[in-house]
């Protein structure tokens, strides 16, 4: 399994509506995936010291998930609509979370 994380700092442009539209596009676009076993999205709680202002926390089965994941339309359509606008600077990660349990 893999654990795919990514986080954004916004433009100084973003508004709060523009961040619930982001999460309800997003949410509405994973339960239309199939290769996502686990999907999260939302702004960052700042407990900790970090410049990002979102994240999204997607689990999937190996590589193959991943791609049918971020290549999907439903993501692309997703970037272009809102949140390409809204990013000044994107980070990712993924991680080898092991089996399914």
């Amino acid at each position: 399994m893999i654990l795919h994380l990514a986080w954004f700092t916004w433009q100084d442009d973003v508004t709060p509506d523009d961040v619930a539209e982001l999460t309800r596009q997003l949410t509405e676009m994973a339960a239309g995936i199939p290769a996502l076993r686990q999907y999260h999205c939302g702004e960052n709680l700042r407990l900790r010291p970090s410049e990002a202002d979102y994240a999204v926390a997607a689990i999937v089965d190996d590589a193959d998930g991943l791609t049918a994941y971020l290549d999907s339309d439903a993501h692309k359509a997703v970037y272009d609509r809102i949140l390409g606008r809204m990013v000044a600077i994107r980070q990712a990660a993924q991680l080898d979370i092991g089996a399914a349990g």
